[in-house]
């Protein structure tokens, strides 16, 4: 224990897979055994695509793979196992509800009634203390692109504009007054621009004693750390609480190519090396300002872990304190999350969950992550081997 921090450590594969049966650690084996091959993912990914749009019945083999790694079930009801067992062991839930790519006033009518029922939800559920939501689930991604444009909105827009804000006052309103955290998640930078104003509106009309609105800033973009200074500036000169979601980025490969083809310079870090001095940068910068702002660092990185688990240290920051939370998505990165929840830390697992065709878009982005991020899968597979032999060595004995 230092300066109320406990020592860490991400080599524990006891820990990391304890709620792992041995069926369900060989599983886990064989998938990102198989998620090494990005030849193989690229063409699952299209057969899956496929034979959902032809409704053919692929939903028990996705079921029984992918998803039941990356989501908690279909239902709210189906994840309560899986969130009691993490919240026993230290681990917290974020359920998200992962249908995406909706475009009807309906459909998003339809996610915002979803968010506020998941609000009620986490009331009731300490083991799910956050929501979170897409800005894409309640409005068109096109309109969030005009309006970051500053292009001007025919009377149409300008009406179905007012609803989407009057979506998120309706989920941010019924936040705050359950005092349950909202995380916003960010999207392709150029509908971000809107997104971020929205959520700024949202951060000083609600973040008055705490933060209760988050946004999230992806920091593979080399504005985004200018954009946490000007944020905190606006704090301090306001009198409002910032509440931030911190990630690398989930969209590299569609912004470079969009870049491209438009001919304007890449809003993405130049190499891994960059993006990750911007990320440590960004969590630096936080932390040293949370008197103001509140973090919720969503990283499967070990390094970027052990760095904020260091700076609480020498800050005197108790590692139970409420204004930074550690945040992985479920079925990846165990070690890191079951060994921070094991020692004290704030920690939460993002907890997927929908109706299996509903969610394969996000289940695709998921194996393509695991293809593309070095040495992700890798780490994966080596954690899980040596669980694997730790178990047969116990069993010989």
């Amino acid at each position: 224990m230092k300066n109320g921090c406990p020592q860490l450590s991400f080599e524990n594969t006891q820990t990391a897979f304890r709620l792992k049966n041995d069926r369900a650690l060989r599983r886990a084996h064989w998938l990102f055994g198989m998620l090494r091959f990005q030849l193989l993912v690229r063409i699952g990914n299209a057969v899956v695509n496929w034979s959902i749009k032809l409704r053919l019945p692929v939903s028990g083999i996705i079921k029984m793979t992918v998803f039941d790694q990356f989501c908690g079930g279909e239902t709210l009801s189906d994840c309560l196992p899986i969130l009691d067992q993490m919240s026993e062991v230290g681990v917290k839930s974020i359920l998200d509800y992962s249908v995406e790519g909706k475009e009807t006033e309906g459909q998003f009518d339809a996610a915002c009634s979803k968010l506020l029922e998941l609000v009620d939800f986490s009331k009731k559920n300490p083991s799910a203390p956050f929501v979170v939501f897409k800005p894409t689930a309640v409005g068109r991604f096109k309109l969030f692109v005009k309006v970051s444009d500053g292009k001007a909105l025919t009377e149409q827009e300008n009406i179905e504009w007012k609803v989407v804000l009057q979506r998120y006052e309706l989920i941010c309103q019924k936040a705050y007054d359950n005092q349950i955290p909202v995380l916003i998640d960010a999207e392709e930078s150029w509908m971000q621009k809107a997104a971020d104003e929205l959520a700024l509106l949202m951060m000083k009309k609600f973040n008055t004693s705490r933060a209760i609105v988050f946004n999230t800033a992806q920091l593979y973009r080399t504005d985004r750390l200018e954009y946490l200074k000007k944020l905190n500036e606006s704090a301090l000169s306001e009198g409002f609480f910032v509440g931030v979601k911190l990630v690398r980025g989930a969209y590299m490969e569609k912004e470079r190519e969009r870049a491209q083809k438009l001919g304007y310079a890449s809003p993405i870090c130049i190499s891994k090396q960059a993006t990750d001095i911007n990320f440590d940068e960004g969590l630096r910068f936080m932390l040293s300002n949370c008197d103001r702002m509140s973090l919720y660092l969503g990283t499967h990185n070990e390094k970027s872990t052990y760095l904020a688990v260091q700076i609480l240290g020498e800050r005197n920051i108790s590692s139970a304190d409420q204004r930074v939370w550690f945040g992985q998505l479920y079925g990846m990165s165990d070690h890191i999350s079951f060994n921070l929840g094991d020692t004290g830390y704030n920690v939460t697992k993002y907890v997927p969950f929908g109706p299996v065709r509903e969610v394969v878009p996000y289940l695709t982005r998921r194996a393509n992550e695991n293809t593309s991020v070095a040495g992700q899968t890798g780490r994966e597979l080596s954690l899980i081997r040596k669980e694997i032999e730790r178990r047969r060595s116990l069993k010989k004995d």
